[in-house]
């Protein structure tokens, strides 16, 4: 039903009157339409594009254009966006931050785009770290926390984060933690868990001591994600399972009552499958083949029963509001 309908109807029902029925139509087709997600879609959508333009302008014309004219537009255009997210900073607090200068949210995040490209064009052209590609990866990494904590930007931390996931040999990236990591590899696997857990801890730091409390969810929900996977895959194909299964049924405990404290859905969903992936595993390796096929029939069943009642409940689960 459309907004005049249920006022018809509620004004039918004589539970408001007729003048206040008309007040209410005129401010809902009067009122603005906000478009603040629309524009900062397309102004995140414009950098991507732009960033992608100059690679390809770069990689047509190099010959034409020549490496010292490259890097000195790329260094340029760094160094206008970082100049200008600077100029409109704000005093730095452990709370969130709202400039009212948007545009300086976008040129500092292209400015830290468009700094990854200038050192990545001078090691391959001029291999100015050497075989040091350790420190190529450091040195943005430690700028982008900076940044991100200086001038509050939650996309900047996003790609420190992953400088320090690839710095230690990781990739970090939620659509990219399986195919981008080595997981038959222990020590990717240990590293990973200890990378995962340590950014959890710092996510809950952050929010228990409120240092940047906006901050958490990015370092909880990578670091959970990769945590979590990390100890599911030395879970299934490695020895000690006892410990990879502790520590993934730690990691899931924590996310549904983190869930609970913060009303978040999402950290529910990551503490609930992980949580379900696990414990099947357990039941079906730890009875033998022929019980197991015969608990597969009743606990297939049965857990899914439980995912029905789960997604009707979810809500209360949370404590939100109908």
């Amino acid at each position: 039903m459309n907004t005049p309908s249920i006022l018809r109807a509620l004004a039918d029902s004589g539970i408001i009157s007729s003048p206040q029925s008309s007040v209410i139509e005129k401010f809902e087709t009067e009122k603005p339409f906000s478009i603040h997600w629309e524009l900062r879609s397309v102004l995140y959508l414009g950098i991507i594009l732009f960033g992608g333009g100059v690679g390809v302008i770069i990689y047509e014309n190099i010959d034409t254009i020549g490496h010292q004219a490259i890097i000195g537009a790329i260094a340029c255009v760094t160094i206008v966006c970082f100049y200008h997210t600077y100029k409109n900073r704000l005093p730095y607090t452990s709370s969130e931050v709202e400039n009212p200068n948007k545009f300086s949210e976008y040129s500092l995040l292209l400015g830290c785009t468009t700094f990854l490209a200038l050192e990545g064009y001078l090691q391959f052209q001029y291999q100015t770290f050497g075989t040091r590609y350790g420190l190529a990866v450091l040195i943005p990494t430690i700028i982008f926390f900076f940044c991100a904590y200086r001038f509050d930007h939650r996309g900047v931390l996003s790609l420190a984060v992953t400088g320090l996931a690839s710095w230690l040999g990781l990739t970090i990236a939620p659509m990219s933690i399986l195919a981008g990591n080595d997981f038959t590899d222990i020590r990717i696997i240990v590293l990973a868990i200890l990378l995962g857990v340590m950014l959890v801890a710092v996510g809950w730091t952050s929010d228990r001591y409120r240092i940047k409390r906006h901050f958490s969810f990015t370092y909880l929900f990578m670091g959970g994600n990769l945590a979590c996977l990390a100890a599911l895959t030395g879970l299934f194909a490695h020895d000690y399972k006892i410990i990879y299964f502790l520590i993934a049924a730690g990691l899931c405990y924590f996310f549904i009552l983190r869930s609970r404290e913060e009303q978040s859905l999402i950290f529910l969903l990551m503490g609930v499958i992980y949580g379900y992936v696990i414990i099947t595993y357990a039941l079906f390796t730890t009875f033998g083949d022929t019980a197991a096929a015969l608990l597969a029939t009743y606990y297939f069943l049965f857990s899914s029963i439980g995912v029905i009642i789960f997604l009707l409940n979810v809500k209360k689960f949370l404590g939100i509001k109908k």
